[in-house]
C-alpha cells in the first residue's frame, strides 16, 4: 500500500461540444488510478475515487463518515465558512445514530402510497404546463416553461408550501448551489431560506393540513429547529436536481434522435429510459466522505481523517460495469448506477424524482413530437458554474401545424 506524494485538484473542465460527457480527465484517472491523490481547495491532501466498484465501496463502508465537521469540500465555492458540526435536522451531514433517527422518521413519509397519490397530481401539473407552452407557441425556454415549475410546484404541494411562494426560495437556492457566489452571499441566502421555512413550520403547527410537513410537525417530537432544517433540505433536494434532469434529459434526447424515436414509439421503454438518463448525465459531480480510521482502498492507504471524494459521473461511465458506457442507450439496463448515491445516504426522494421524470419526459415529446433546439447546441448555456450540472436555458421550437394535426 502507498500514500500520496503529489496530488491534483478534482477535474471539472468539460470538453467543448460535449455537453453530456463528464470531464475527460476522470476517465483517464479511472483507468490509471481509480483511487488517486487529490488536493482540496482548502489545502487538504486526500483522495478521489473514480471506479464504480470503489465508489460503491466507499459509500457503503461505515468507516467513512459524512459528518460536516470531518469532511473537506472537494470544490471551491461550496462551503459557508469553516467546517463545523451539522445543526439539528441536517441529517445529510450526520452519521448514525443521529442520521438513522432522522432517516427513519422521514422514510415513513416517502411511502409508495403517497408517491402513487402524487403521480396523478404530477400528471395534472405537467399537462397544465404543456397546455401553457402550446398556447404560447414556439419558441420557448424549456427551463422556464417546463423543467423548473413542475418540480417546484410538486415539492411545494408535498410540503404544503403555498405555490405563490416558490419564487421566494428559487433565487436563494440558486445562490447556495453556485460555485461563484461568495460565502457571505451564501450565508445571507441560507438565512433567508431558514426564516421562510421556520415561518412555515409555525404555520403548520398552528393550522395543519394534508401534507408531509404537517405530518412531521404534528406526528413527531422534532423541534421547530429540526423541522425547519429538514424542510429546507427536502425543498432544495426535491427542486434543483429534478429540474436539471428534466431539462438536460430533454436536451440529450433531442441530441440523440434515434433514442428519442425509440422512446416515442414505445412508452413501455420509459422506466429504462429514465434510469439510463440518470446514469448517462450524472448531474451531481460527487460526494465526499472522511476516513474514521486507516482504510486500505484499491491498494492505497487512506489515513484516518483524510477525505475521499467519490465521482458519480466517473462511476456511472465505468466500462467495467456498463458496456459502451459513453453511449446513450435507452434499451440498456442501467441497474447499479449511483446517480442517487449508495448506502445509508442514498437519496431519500429518489422515487419522487423518478415519477416526475417518468411522467414529464414522455408527455413532453408526446405533446410536441417535433420538439427541437431553437439555437445551435453550442449556444445552450451550461451550468458549469453550479454544483448541480444542467443548462441555464434551453430554447426550443416545434412545428405548430404538424403538431396540431
Amino acid at each position: 500500500m502507498s500514500e500520496p506524494t503529489t496530488a491534483a485538484a478534482m477535474p471539472t473542465a468539460r470538453v467543448a461540444g460535449c455537453p453530456f460527457d463528464p470531464p475527460e480527465d476522470l476517465a483517464r484517472l479511472r483507468e490509471d488510478q481509480p483511487i488517486a491523490p487529490m488536493a482540496y481547495p482548502d489545502g487538504h491532501l486526500g483522495w478521489l475515487a473514480t471506479s464504480h466498484a470503489l465508489v460503491r465501496a466507499v459509500l457503503a463502508d461505515p468507516r467513512f463518515s459524512h459528518r460536516a465537521d470531518l469532511t473537506h469540500a472537494p470544490l471551491g465555492g461550496t462551503r459557508m465558512g469553516e467546517p463545523r458540526p451539522a445543526p439539528p435536522g441536517i441529517f445529510t451531514a450526520m452519521d448514525p445514530p443521529e442520521h438513522t433517527r432522522y432517516r427513519h422518521l422521514l422514510t415513513g413519509q416517502f411511502t409508495v402510497r403517497r408517491m402513487r397519490r402524487l403521480t396523478g397530481r404530477i400528471q395534472e401539473i405537467t399537462a397544465e404546463h404543456l397546455d401553457a407552452m402550446e398556447r404560447h407557441g414556439p419558441p420557448v425556454d424549456l427551463v422556464e416553461a417546463f423543467a423548473l415549475p413542475i418540480p417546484g410546484l410538486v415539492i411545494c404541494e408535498l410540503l404544503g408550501v403555498p405555490t405563490g411562494e416558490r419564487a421566494r426560495f428559487q433565487d436563494d437556492m440558486s445562490k447556495l448551489l453556485s460555485l461563484e457566489v461568495s460565502p457571505e452571499e451564501k450565508i445571507a441566502a441560507f438565512t433567508t431560506l431558514t426564516e421562510f421555512m421556520h415561518a412555515l413550520v409555525l404555520a403548520k403547527r398552528a393550522d395543519p393540513a394534508d401534507d408531509l410537513l404537517s405530518d412531521l410537525v404534528n406526528g413527531t417530537d422534532l423541534t421547530d429547529e429540526e423541522l425547519t432544517n429538514i424542510s429546507g433540505i427536502l425543498m432544495g433536494a426535491g427542486f434543483e436536481t429534478t429540474a436539471n434532469m428534466l431539462a438536460l434529459g430533454a436536451f440529450a434526447l433531442m441530441s440523440h434522435p434515434g433514442q428519442l424515436a425509440a422512446l416515442q414509439a414505445d412508452r413501455g421503454l420509459t422506466d429504462r429510459a429514465v434510469e439510463e438518463l440518470l446514469r448517462y448525465l450524472s448531474i451531481v459531480p460527487g460526494t465526499v466522505r472522511a476516513a474514521l480510521e486507516d482504510v486500505e482502498l484499491g491498494g492505497r492507504l487512506v489515513r484516518a481523517g483524510q477525505s475521499v471524494t467519490v465521482s458519480i459521473p466517473a462511476a456511472n461511465r465505468d466500462p467495467e460495469h456498463f458496456a459502451d458506457p459513453d453511449t446513450l442507450d435507452l434499451h440498456r439496463s442501467a441497474a447499479g448506477h449511483v446517480a442517487f448515491g449508495h448506502g445509508i445516504h442514498q437519496c431519500l426522494g429518489q422515487q419522487l424524482a423518478r415519477v416526475e421524470m417518468q411522467v414529464g419526459i414522455p408527455a413532453l415529446f408526446a405533446r410536441f413530437p417535433t420538439l427541437r433546439l431553437a439555437v445551435p447546441p453550442e449556444e445552450v448555456p451550461l451550468r458549469t458554474d453550479m454544483m448541480i450540472y444542467g443548462v441555464h436555458r434551453l430554447p426550443v421550437t416545434w412545428d405548430v401545424a404538424q403538431d396540431e394535426e
